[in-house]
């Protein structure tokens, strides 16, 4: 009886089991489906009791049990939370909740679904860390996790799931190091955790995973030489460990030990060495990066036998040598019928552009030659390269006019010429090229007019067309190209207005026109612009008003310098929150400086040069605002008062004009040549006595002395009525030539502005306590000093001997103010003017460090004379500046120039980078500081410059000597022997200011 009933029990076991299980899974779906967003669970409509459970959406279960085996729910949007309960569906075998947007953390319950095999709830926004317990779900085959908020590291338990053959978990925020007991699972065939913040090196027991055929770890920040284990893994098909900080050389042998790749990624490394040979053994490889790490060496001409190669770049290596045989490579690679991209720019490649380019793959999309230093023309046939879509040739040295066949390259998206030689007129047929995105012309020699046609670009986002010689008007089509997002035609000579259609740019984010000749009023249609966030204007002639910009308040960066604006400052500049720079200075504005946000802070706001502002902060130096007028009775009665004043004021005036001719007369019959007076002062509003100077400077006491040239003495003052400091010179008057000295300053400096020449605050023409001639001129003070205590501290007493060395970028800086202040007074001054005298005492430093060109005592402005006028100065005054900086024309008579301004600008750079005056005792004979440069320039770079450099402020792995080559080599341009031959300014400040753009930028994405 007994057993009877028990095999009953047992018999009626499974029914029961069956209704609760079946009911279990139900229940635990209804609940999973409560933590659904609201706007989704409709999605889970068939999730009722009028359906089987099996019928319900997504849901499939075991024909024996009907338990549910399979929940997918796979990209549908779903959002809400994961319930615990999924953890109560133990008969589950798959779990898809792939590109859904649940959030919260993975259930822990999830360790319950011991049978489970597959788990894909990768596109979510799951955050927490991985749960602990999902590593007991040992059936795993599959688990994708990727593309969430996922935190933590991988667990050392991940070792338990030796049968997984997927694991992808990239895109997360994952930490720490990898567990070696990731070599535990050696049936894994694809391993993605890219893209996380993992560290350290790569476990040796990688080695164990002889399965694996794809390993991507890019983007994390792994670090170790190049992990040896990866050697073992022959069965290799796509390896990325780019964008990490490993170290060390890549193997001889890589090509034979990892034969079966077809995708191999290592840029964005710090790995050294040459490429190896026998990659090109690799007859899959599809795709190959070796980008952006420190590889030297020649690229090999056997890239070409790899038949299937769509993708190389190799860009930002040390690659090359600066020589012609650089280029060879090219040849081969026009075996490689599929590529697509090709990208080798940032190298040191030299030679002339190779003619074979334009027989690779016609499917090519991607060139990148830009940042070597490859020259000649752009060969006449690159029209070939029909698929083209980016072309970047910028920062090399081509020459010539852009071929026609350039026209044909209709799907072009990005186009950049950026700094080279080019010259020419921009072509028309640019405009056919509509797919263009970026267009960048900077930094030319591009002549005549802007095309109106590049109005037919469309899709036009960038254009930049700045430092070139551009003339004539702004053409209104390319104002009507809708999603232009940043417009630069700054440092040309366009003339004309900007035109009102500025304001359909409703895209702009940069206006740019600065320094051209541009001139009228600003269009009221700027303040359209709503999206702007910088505006230059700076350098050309605008008259009138600021336009009602009020609505444009996202700008950051607001430049109207130099123009002829006038009007009042609108107060609403104040309510720009985000305005970081605004410079209103040397204009015609008037009234009273708002005194709120922005114009708080003088380091962000520029207002000098406006004689009739008034009042702002004291910061600013502006004299205080008048009361306003009192009623008319008070206003005739002041005016009376004034009157009266006034008349007294003229009787002793003339009282003291009368003394003053006698003293003149005395003073006129002292002097040999019997000269003229000196119309030069009449610009200085000004009036400083010799009184005050004599006060200001303690007596000319030689505590305030701070330096001394050829026609006189520098002091620093303090002028108490202004409580300024100033630096004050006096001439010496016994010296022969003081006087022209003193007359050439006064004409050079009195109508010229530039952020890069010490201002001349007035001059002093008077007579001494002992009847003397007295003549001076009154600076602003340049804190920092001259340029050369700073490169020569060790010949400076202690005392005044600078605290530290210039770095790299602070030289590199001074040389660009230098270049772009010579470049504005030989070019863009009403006369243009040699200084004469350029060299490192003559230049000043400010507070930051900007430098600030000084003494224009030999300076001459060159339409006021004509040829007997040189010849007779010349042998007058001896115009020959100073010994080792002085042209070599200058030795043999030729008259002053701004060739000569060039050449001593070049000797100036050799010394700022090599730390050597050009007097200095290894010159003499033939070997000069120029020759000198020139023998070390390619081999012995780093032997001949300044050692200060090398160890002050460059990050390990910087390319110095790439650096120094290019900076010292535009030193030797601008110093030749004949004076056609050197560099204009402008020239040489455009290759300055890109080889600051190239090796001052972290990343180089398309390059500006």
């Amino acid at each position: 009886m007994k057993l009877f009933i028990f095999l009953t029990f047992i018999s009626l076991v499974p029914l029961a089991a069956h209704g609760f299980n079946a009911e279990t899974d139900r229940q635990a779906l209804i609940e999973f489906k409560s933590r659904v967003s609201e706007d989704k669970k409709l999605v889970l409509s068939s999730w009722n009791h009028s359906f089987p459970l099996c019928d319900w959406k997504g849901v499939s279960c075991g024909r024996k049990h009907k338990r549910v085996t399979h929940l997918h729910l796979g990209k549908l949007l779903l959002g809400g939370v994961i319930s615990p309960s999924i953890g109560n569906l133990s008969f589950l075998i798959s779990l898809d909740l792939y590109g859904n947007s649940f959030g919260g953390s993975i259930p822990q319950e999830v360790e319950k679904l011991f049978r489970l095999e597959y788990l894909d709830m990768g596109l979510n926004f799951l955050g927490g860390e991985i749960p602990i317990g999902l590593y007991n779900c040992s059936r795993l085959w599959k688990l994708r996790l990727d593309r969430n908020d996922l935190g933590g590291g991988l667990s050392s338990e991940v070792g338990s799931l030796t049968k997984l053959v997927h694991l992808k978990v990239f895109l997360n925020n994952l930490r720490g190091k990898l567990p070696a007991s990731l070599g535990n699972l050696t049936s894994l065939e694809d391993i993605s955790l890219s893209e996380n913040n993992l560290e350290g090196e790569i476990p040796s027991d990688v080695a164990k995973l002889t399965q694996i055929t794809s390993l991507l770890l890019q983007i994390n920040n792994f670090s170790g030489v190049f992990p040896p284990a990866i050697y073992n893994l022959s069965s290799l098909g796509a390896l990325s460990l780019a964008n990490n900080h490993f170290s060390g050389c890549l193997r001889s042998d890589f090509g034979i030990l990892l034969p079966n790749l077809r995708l191999l990624n290592v840029g964005g490394n710090d790995l050294t060495g040459s490429i190896p040979a026998t990659l090109s053994n690799i007859s899959t490889l599809h795709a190959l990066g070796l980008h952006e790490n420190n590889l030297t060496g020649s690229i090999p001409a056997t890239f070409g036998e790899i038949p299937n190669l769509k993708r190389l770049t190799l860009q930002s290596n040390s690659l090359g040598r600066y020589s012609s045989g650089d280029l060879e490579f090219i040849s081969s690679l026009t075996n490689c019928t599929q590529l697509k991209e090709l990208r080798i720019g940032g190298n040191k490649l030299g030679g002339d552009f190779p003619i074979s380019i334009v027989n690779l793959s016609a499917e090519l999309t991607t060139f990148d030659f830009g940042g070597t230093l490859v020259s000649g023309r752009i060969p006449h046939d690159i029209g070939n390269l029909i698929s083209l879509q980016t072309l970047l040739l910028d920062q090399c040295m081509l020459i010539g006019p852009l071929p026609t066949s350039l026209g044909k390259l209709l799907n072009l998206r990005v186009l950049n010429l950026f700094s080279n030689r080019l010259s020419g007129e921009i072509p028309g047929f640019l405009g056919n090229i509509t797919m263009l995105e970026t267009l960048i012309l900077s930094n030319n020699s591009f002549e005549g007019v802007v095309p109106p046609s590049i109005g037919k670009c469309s899709n036009l986002l960038q254009l930049y067309i700045d430092s070139n010689k551009l003339n004539g008007t702004i053409p209104r089509e390319i104002l009507k190209v809708r999603p232009l997002i940043t417009l630069d035609m700054s440092w040309n000579s366009l003339s004309g207005s900007l035109p009102e259609d500025i304001g359909q740019l409703e895209n702009l984010y940069t206006l740019s026109v600065a320094y051209n000749k541009l001139s009228g009023k600003l269009p009221q249609t700027m303040g359209k612009c709503l999206t702007m966030v910088i505006l230059s204007l700076e350098g050309n002639h605008f008259d009138g008003g600021i336009p009602d910009i009020k609505g444009l308040l996202g700008l950051q960066k607001i430049d109207l310098s130099n123009n002829n604006l006038s009007g009042r400052i609108p107060e609403y500049l104040s309510n720009f929150s985000k305005l970081q720079y605004l410079n209103l200075s040397v204009n015609r504005f008037v009234g009273s400086v708002p005194t709120e946000g922005i114009f708080q802070n003088s380091t962000m706001v520029s207002v000098f040069g406006n004689n009739d502002l008034c009042g702002g902060i004291t910061e600013f130096q502006l004299k205080p605002c008048l009361p306003q007028e009192p009623p008319t009775e008070s206003r005739n009665s002041s005016r009376l008062k004034k009157v009266a004043i006034g008349i007294s004021v003229c009787i002793f005036f003339l009282f003291l004009l009368s003394i003053a001719t006698v003293s003149l007369i005395r003073l006129r019959k002292r002097k040999k040549n019997n000269q003229s007076d000196n119309p030069t002062l009449d610009v200085f509003h000004e009036n400083i006595s010799y009184g005050d100077i004599r006060n200001a400077t303690d007596c000319f006491s030689l505590s305030n002395m701070v330096g001394s040239g050829s026609f006189g003495t520098v002091f620093k003052a303090l002028l108490p009525t202004e409580n300024k400091v100033v630096a004050v010179k006096v001439l010496n008057m016994q010296r022969h030539g003081a006087l022209k000295s003193f007359i050439a300053e006064c004409q050079s400096l009195k109508d010229i502005r530039h952020r890069n020449l010490v201002k001349l605050l007035t001059a002093c023409s008077s007579i001494d306590f002992q009847g003397n001639e007295f003549k001076a001129l009154i600076y602003e003070f340049m804190p920092n000093g001259s340029l050369d205590m700073w490169l020569h501290p060790e010949e400076v007493e202690e005392i005044r001997r600078p605290s530290r060395t210039l770095t790299l970028l602070e030289r590199l800086n001074i040389a660009i103010d230098l270049a772009s202040v010579l470049d504005y007074l030989h070019v863009h001054c009403h006369e243009p003017i040699a200084h004469c005298d350029l060299k490192p005492s003559n230049i000043l430093l400010d507070d930051d460090l900007t430098a600030h060109v000084s003494d224009f005592g030999l300076a001459r402005l060159l339409l006021k004379f004509d040829q007997e006028s040189f010849l007779n100065q010349l042998s007058s005054a001896g115009v020959r500046g100073t010994i080792g900086y002085s042209a070599p024309e200058y030795g043999m008579g030729a008259q002053p120039s701004i060739h000569g301004d060039v050449y001593s600008f070049g000797v100036l750079l050799l010394e700022m980078f090599t730390g050597k005056r050009p007097v200095n005792e290894l010159f003499g004979g033939n070997v000069t500081l120029l020759s000198y440069t020139k023998s070390a320039l390619q081999e012995r770079i780093l032997d001949i410059v300044d050692k200060s450099i090398l160890h002050n402020g460059l990050r390990v792995g910087f390319p110095a000597a790439e650096c120094l080559t290019l900076v010292l080599n535009v030193g030797l341009m601008c110093g030749e022997e004949s004076p056609m031959n050197r560099l204009a300014m402008s020239e040489a400040a455009k290759e300055l200011v890109s080889i600051r753009e190239r090796f001052f930028k972290e990343r180089r994405t398309v390059r500006h």
